[in-house]
């Protein structure tokens, strides 16, 4: 076996790319080894754990997922960035078949706290991105928000909306925006 000691970014690519062709399951320190052509104590130099692995490899995922536009008026308006995030949870999807439900319910369900803190870390980042975007968006009406109806608020919904359409596989941002259109605009 090849003991040359990879990077910590190659070890995420290749365990990106093992559950893409073998699914959640396949995400071992052994298993991660093999495909990248190292020993066991290379992965072991990045990842003390399974679950340390298993973290870091849900993160890059996320990370991948959501990665930064290309056109960066997407977070200039509100329904920009909206369709932006129903395409890439689109593709997220098909990239990773189950991510999204295995993911938040797995650790959901388990005692996994590690991995319920980087969930609630990204999904707050989603959150805040959102919150961000409708205080930028100038077509957005001066009244729309209030003390009790604040943009955090409303950014709030949007992502639980989010949420509930990526569980049904519903990749249709039509209903959603026109819930903006006629709350905001």
């Amino acid at each position: 076996m090849n003991t040359v000691v990879t990077s910590k970014e190659d070890i995420l690519k290749i365990s990106r790319k093992l559950i893409q062709r073998q699914g959640w399951s396949a995400i071992n320190i052994r298993s991660v080894a093999a495909a990248c052509g190292v020993s066991v104590g290379s992965i072991y130099n990045y990842f003390d754990s399974k679950a340390t692995l298993v973290n870091a490899t849900v993160e890059s995922v996320w990370c991948e997922i959501f990665h930064r536009p290309e056109d960066g008026a997407v977070f200039q308006d509100t329904q920009a960035c909206i369709v932006w995030m129903y395409e890439r949870i689109e593709q997220g999807c098909k990239q990773y078949p189950g991510f999204f439900t295995l993911h938040s319910l797995g650790f959901m369900r388990e005692d996994k706290d590690d991995g319920k803190q980087k969930m609630q870390q990204t999904w707050q980042h989603i959150r805040d991105k959102l919150n961000s975007v409708l205080k930028r968006d100038a077509r957005i009406r001066a009244d729309a928000f209030t003390e009790q109806f604040t943009a955090e608020r409303f950014a709030d919904v949007l992502f639980s909306l989010l949420l509930s359409a990526l569980l049904r596989q519903d990749y249709d941002p039509t209903a959603l925006l026109e819930i903006i259109r006629r709350t905001l605009y």
